[in-house]
């Protein structure tokens, strides 16, 4: 496991009052870590509501650290997605979505979910190479690779370390299937590549929209794409002539879910031609987050949301359990996937998908390759 980066906050870092800061998605750090022993409270020192707006204001700065990784390619053998490999060129994500299931992920490096997890980001700057030796090795059986799963592979730092754009480039060369799922426009800047490997049937993307509020999305995802904007991008990449889909993942109780038809419109009017929509999914240390940011921004609807959230995970902000834990139980879990499925074939949004192509991958070793 890499060592984090030096803490390079300032002493009134650490002692931020647990307010909204400008551009971030978490309310406090806090949780620290299910895995620490040590949290900070505020208390009351006698300061001005001033200074306390000041505070709110003020900007936290992105720091970047580095991940040295042998591996680039990771496994799972989950039964509720449809792939069974993935590559995340960094941890952590700028995008601050207070909903992210990949929060929790900064424990290890023993980091808060909360605002470390937006604000203290890890590149992997040997991806690409290390992408290389992987599909170079002769053992290697081709199967599609999602790119940016964890977190955003088009984050906004990835527009200056373009890791991201040099892992494309890779699977180009190896004609390796991959699938981009993403909330940022930046993915335009590579229409080059990825409409030469949607030629080959080698590339789909899909857009997450999780709404079409502009207010909302600042507040839940404030550093990702407006809502506009990711509708914009489809329209690019289906011109582009870019298999596209958009998923509203996701769909919140008592939050969103009423946007869920307007969604699915927006979609097939940007061009789309496939969609879905899954479940809010709070574990680990995001269930404290998400009610800290819900009660800070919503508070007169708080407990309508929480409790509906409960009412689709059997009594609980959270069901781990394969099969329900992305669509939930119970009658309004089934109310939210009914209306998803039908406003899905209102709009068009169900025509069949090309399997991507595995079968023109140029592995093995890169020298055999010229004869």
């Amino acid at each position: 496991m890499p060592a984090p980066p030096p803490d390079t906050r300032t002493k009134s870092d650490d002692a931020l009052p647990d307010l909204p800061r400008k551009g971030r998605g978490s309310v406090s750090n806090r949780p620290s870590h299910r895995f620490g022993v040590a949290d900070r409270y505020e208390i009351d020192d006698g300061w001005s509501d001033h200074d306390r707006e000041e505070w709110v204001k003020a900007r936290r700065k992105t720091i970047l650290g580095i991940d040295t990784v042998r591996r680039i390619i990771s496994r799972n053998s989950s039964p509720d997605i449809h792939f069974d490999r993935s590559i995340n060129p960094y941890k952590g994500c700028e995008h601050g979505c207070i909903y992210c299931f990949a929060r929790p992920t900064h424990a290890y490096l023993d980091l808060s979910p909360g605002m470390d997890f937006e604000t203290r980001i890890f590149r992997k700057p040997d991806a690409a190479q290390a992408l290389r030796r992987e599909l170079s090795a002769r053992n290697y059986t081709p199967a599609p690779i999602a790119l940016g799963i964890n977190t955003d592979a088009y984050q906004p730092t990835e527009k200056s370390e373009r890791l991201t754009r040099g892992i494309l480039e890779v699977l180009h060369e190896f004609r390796h299937p991959v699938h981009i799922v993403t909330k940022s426009a930046l993915i335009q800047r590579d229409i080059d590549i990825l409409a030469a490997m949607a030629d080959l049937n080698l590339f789909k993307a899909t857009l997450s929209i999780t709404t079409l509020d502009r207010d909302l999305a600042r507040l839940m995802e404030p550093r990702a794409a407006t809502p506009s904007r990711r509708l914009d991008t489809v329209r690019a990449l289906t011109d582009s002539g870019i298999p596209t889909s958009v998923l509203m993942a996701p769909v919140i109780p008592g939050l969103t879910d009423h946007e869920i038809e307007k969604v699915m419109e927006a979609a097939a009017h940007a061009g789309a031609t496939r969609a879905g929509g899954t479940l809010i999914r709070l574990p680990h240390e995001i269930k404290g987050l998400f009610e800290e940011w819900l009660r800070t921004h919503f508070p007169d609807r708080a407990d309508k949301v929480l409790n509906h959230i409960r009412e689709c995970r059997g009594g609980k902000l959270y069901n781990a359990e394969f099969g329900s834990r992305m669509r939930g139980e119970g009658a309004y879990a089934d109310l939210i996937q009914n209306r998803l499925e039908k406003a899905i074939r209102r709009y068009g949004l169900d025509k069949p998908g090309r399997p991507l192509d595995s079968s023109q991958f140029r592995g093995g070793d890169p020298q055999m390759r010229l004869f």
